[in-house]
């Protein structure tokens, strides 16, 4: 435990009866012993306090907070392949690189997806095409064991579409042996089945420039061979059996075939005019910075539609975007470089603020006022594709991102928000304005059903999620507990509870909530982030904690603790229920849990006492926590994310509400204002 803070340690020891790990106590029951009660408060105050310290110290000038987003491998892989594409490669970003990856390969051959997980092949394909190019030769031994963990498992035929779609960029796969993707569908209206906008924001940019690049079929002399990757390097392409046409995989490869078809009957003017709206569609949706949304994989997609098209290296929409590309990569002490697949100071910056004024920080301290103002400047005020479904809806929001007016984000918008509402600024004004603005759109954003998604209203369709190339994870989006969880807080912050949008968002949670007590989570792993999520929103809304649904939640954390007094939860959970809530303790995670149990009315059960000696024990001297462990989600198991100040923020705002209570003493300036509750409630996990 070496650097760990040995006070805590002592506190939770003098808690006798109350820890009990390992024993049959009555996990409702309450600490038997006031003065083990009084030292884990002493301990878990004096943890608030070096974790204030620490995130403080951590703020920019400007007033935001960012940590690295760790993702997998793909992302530098796909930048390497990027850059020998367009002929811009880089000596020294290409060792940085490949020493990223290869710090990443598991012992037997492969690259893991997230930290501790299975090999993925189409992640290992991707690696070792990148430290190909990097030079590593395919006799050196960890190359070796990777070629053959890729062929045990069906070489490169087996790998997901998007992969291929990279090899055949450099004619390691023909394009015959994809599936059509044809730009007319740029064309079709936004009620026509399998439009653009059918998809989630995510999907829709990166499918608009792969239309262009799938008409052009490019081939970039390959420097190199790939046969060591297939199993049968004469025939690459195992034959497929047919699919009966009464399945859905039937019904798409015969449409694929008809694609097949029109592609070479297609009249040449209107596949050019098709071609050409996706590039305007394109480049009016570059940001200012030159990303695409704020993410790297539409940005890269984009470079390589447009250049198909025209336009050269040192056009400005060109080498805009990558000089965006290079803000991605966050390099290491040790020389290497890592990617960002996207970068979240918006989000970071509002779960902070919550976190430090949580924790009893004034309203009016200086570093809560400057991460209110760099906010209160990231406000999106123009429509942006979210529009097509909500017409008349007037602008209002923040997204996630440095750059992104294009795709404002609910449930950022509700943190922010909630953040705003804690902070005591000099021109409530112009806070009060905002929030109006924000509050009003993200309502405006609610789903037929009640729920809320992250970027878009009423995007359910399930037909994308059935075509061949939408192999690479979620493509639409649905609403989820987590988010409309968190919006529900924000409506209850904001005097809202009793409105009829309020009310159907708690009719939507209750309805899925699970057998067993948990929710699931879609931004966050898993069941226990949905769960810490949604118990404090219903109870802002006004459900008391007595609840059955509440009790419920309850009683499934509490089922789920580990003996060592912490939560966990590992990927796996998503592809296999019986994992839900099952994995090695971690901060944010125990965090999470802790949340729910305290808006729940479990501050003095022994599960939270134990929870609290878990985060007092494992917090370092600097007032951090270790994480090495992905709890964010992009695509539930297919894109897991590791954010790296969620190991800071979430367990500061656990011992700040156990510390200062559920209702604490920061008065809320603006809400109260608004007719809010004055006084601050549980406010919930953010994504």
């Amino acid at each position: 435990m070496g650097a760990t803070v040995r006070a805590g340690t002592t506190a939770v020891r003098a808690l006798g009866t109350i820890a009990g790990a390992g024993t049959d106590t009555d996990m409702d029951a309450a600490p038997e012993s006031d003065s083990g009660a009084a030292a884990l408060r002493e301990a878990a105050e004096r943890a608030a306090g070096r974790s204030v310290a620490h995130l403080l110290a951590r703020q920019d000038a400007e007033g935001w907070w960012k940590g690295d987003l760790e993702t997998n491998v793909t992302m530098d892989a796909e930048d390497l392949m990027l850059r020998q594409f367009l002929g811009v490669q880089d000596r020294t970003v290409t060792r940085a690189a490949a020493r990223h990856i290869r710090s990443g390969q598991l012992p037997d051959g492969p690259w893991a997806t997230f930290h501790g997980g299975p090999g993925d092949l189409s992640a290992t394909v991707e690696a070792y095409v990148a430290l190909r190019l990097a030079g590593d030769a395919p006799d050196e031994p960890h190359m070796a064991r990777a070629a053959a963990w890729i062929r045990e498992r069906g070489g490169i035929a087996a790998t997901r579409v998007f992969t291929r779609i990279w090899l055949a960029l450099f004619g390691w796969w023909k394009w015959d042996d994809l599936p059509e993707l044809p730009p007319e569908l740029i064309f079709l209206p936004p009620w026509f089945p399998l439009n653009i906008y059918d998809f989630g924001c995510w999907a829709r940019q990166t499918i608009v420039p792969l239309t262009i690049v799938s008409a052009e079929r490019p081939v970039h002399p390959a420097p190199f061979a790939l046969d060591e990757l297939h199993t049968d390097p004469a025939h690459p392409v195992p034959p497929r059996r047919s699919a009966p046409v009464t399945t859905w995989d039937g019904v798409f490869r015969r449409l694929d075939r008809a694609l097949r078809a029109y592609r070479r009957i297609a009249p040449r003017r209107l596949r050019r005019a098709a071609m050409n709206a996706a590039a305007r569609w394109i480049v009016e949706r570059q940001e200012n910075d030159g990303c695409w949304g704020g993410i790297q994989p539409p940005a890269v997609y984009s470079l390589i539609a447009l250049r198909l098209l025209g336009y050269d290296l040192g056009h400005p929409v060109m080498r805009a975007g990558l000089e965006s590309l290079d803000r991605f990569a966050v390099w290491r002490p040790d020389g290497s470089r890592m990617v960002e697949a996207c970068q979240s100071p918006v989000w970071d910056t509002g779960l902070a603020v919550i976190a430090l004024a949580d924790a009893g920080v004034r309203p009016d301290h200086p570093a809560l006022v400057r991460a209110a103002d760099w906010l209160l400047g990231e406000e999106i005020v123009r429509p942006g594709d979210w529009a097509v479904r909500r017409p008349g809806l007037t602008p209002g929001g923040w997204a996630f991102e440095f750059h992104n007016d294009t795709y404002p984000d609910i449930d950022d918008t509700a943190e922010v928000i909630l953040a705003l509402r804690r902070v005591l600024h000099p021109d409530p004004a112009q806070v009060e304005a905002a929030v109006r603005r924000g509050a009003r759109w993200t309502a405006g954003m609610q789903s037929s059903c009640g729920g809320w998604g992250a970027f878009d209203a009423d995007n359910t369709g399930t037909l994308p999620n059935r075509l061949p190339f939408c192999d690479f994870g979620e493509v639409i989006d649905p609403p989820s507990a987590d988010v409309t969880a968190h919006v529900l807080e924000m409506l209850a912050y904001e005097g809202k509870a009793r409105h009829p949008r309020a009310r159907r968002a708690v009719d939507w949670l209750l309805d899925h909530q699970e057998d067993s007590g948990a929710w699931f989570g879609r931004w966050g792993v898993n069941y226990v982030y949905g769960t810490g999520s949604v118990v404090p929103a219903l109870v802002a809304a006004g459900l008391p904690v007595s609840h059955p649904a509440i009790r419920r939640a309850a009683g499934w954390l509490r089922s789920v603790q580990n003996e060592d007094g912490g939560w966990g939860e590992d990927l796996r959970s998503y592809r296999d229920r019986s994992r839900a809530g099952r994995g090695t303790s971690t901060a944010s995670q125990t965090a999470w849990a802790l949340l729910a149990l305290l808006a729940g009315g479990e501050r003095d059960s022994e599960a939270v006492a134990r929870g609290i000696g878990w985060l007092v024990e494992r917090q370092r001297e600097d007032g951090s926590w270790d994480e090495p462990e992905f709890t964010g989600t992009g695509f539930p198991w297919d894109f897991s994310l590791n954010y790296h100040l969620y190991r800071q923020v979430f367990p500061l705002t656990a011992l700040g509400r156990y510390v200062n209570g559920e209702t604490g003493a920061a008065v809320l300036p603006g809400a109260a204002a608004s007719g809010a509750p004055a006084v601050r409630a549980a406010a919930g996990t953010g994504r």
